[in-house]
């Protein structure tokens, strides 16, 4: 514990040397809230990354990337008197205490299916100390829209609006795609892009029926299709020609067999 005190000591120490307003970095010395907002978002995904291919030196490696940011904003919140590192440290070491009465209080837990719904009921009881408006109110505007559909959908659930099992579900996509058809038919672009967001938005309430996360799933999706794709680029050029010189049947004929 104490090299670990140490450690964070000296990044903090390093983080202070980079915004001195004398001697430290341009770059970081002009840097707000706002401007690095995006870099928090950006170094979460790469950690996701690193995890998705497993590569645990690089994993390191962003997760120290994160760590900064949170160093970053905590420090820049200090310079104005907000709260400190080690208010945020203390803030959520209370909230997982709280959050966890079956491990530091008398409560017990059947599963980790149990666990999160006191988890969700004891947030639902926070929320409610604020005094919202709406159990809509306090969902980020700024998530990744996959993510923010699922906590909306968990929201509206929560208050029982939402099917009773997975065929509901499937026969709303299906009426969905149907509509969207209609639309097709049409050609009417702005009724074809409402009703993408509806099968879309359908699509994800089935994902979370069956407790997958939708921005797992489509990233693993784009990198089977990035994988196959490299691959029928590899096989062009093992047949001395390249994709854009080959028509539509000839590379629906090369997709499937790569499949």
């Amino acid at each position: 514990m104490d090299k670990l005190d140490s450690k964070l000591r000296e990044l903090i120490v390093t983080f202070r040397k980079l915004r001195d307003p004398e001697k430290g970095c341009p770059w970081d010395k002009e840097q707000d809230f706002k401007s690095i907002a995006s870099c928090a978002i950006e170094e979460s995904y790469e950690v996701a990354d690193a995890i998705e291919r497993e590569d645990f030196d690089d994993l390191k490696a962003e997760l120290g990337d994160l760590l900064f940011q949170i160093i970053f904003h905590s420090e820049m919140a200090k310079e104005k008197d907000l709260f400190t590192l080690e208010e945020v440290i203390e803030e959520i070491n209370s909230k997982l205490i709280r959050r966890h009465p079956h491990v530091f209080d008398d409560g017990n837990v059947k599963d980790a299916k149990d666990s999160l719904r006191i988890w969700e009921d004891i947030k639902a009881e926070e929320r409610s100390e604020k005094y919202l408006n709406s159990v809509m109110d306090d969902v980020p505007k700024n998530l990744p829209s996959l993510t923010r559909t699922k906590k909306l959908q968990k929201r509206a659930t929560r208050v029982g609006f939402d099917w009773s099992n997975s065929k509901e579900i499937l026969e709303k996509i299906d009426e969905e795609i149907a509509e969207l058809k209609d639309e097709d038919a049409k050609s009417n672009k702005e009724g074809i892009a409402e009703e993408i967001g509806d099968v879309l938005f359908t699509l994800i309430r089935l994902s979370g029926y069956y407790d997958l996360e939708p921005e797992d799933i489509i990233r693993k999706t784009n990198l089977k299709f990035e994988n196959r794709f490299r691959k029928m680029e590899n096989e062009a050029k093992s047949m001395e020609t390249s994709l854009d010189k080959m028509d539509l049947k000839e590379l629906e004929k090369l997709w499937q067999s790569i499949k």
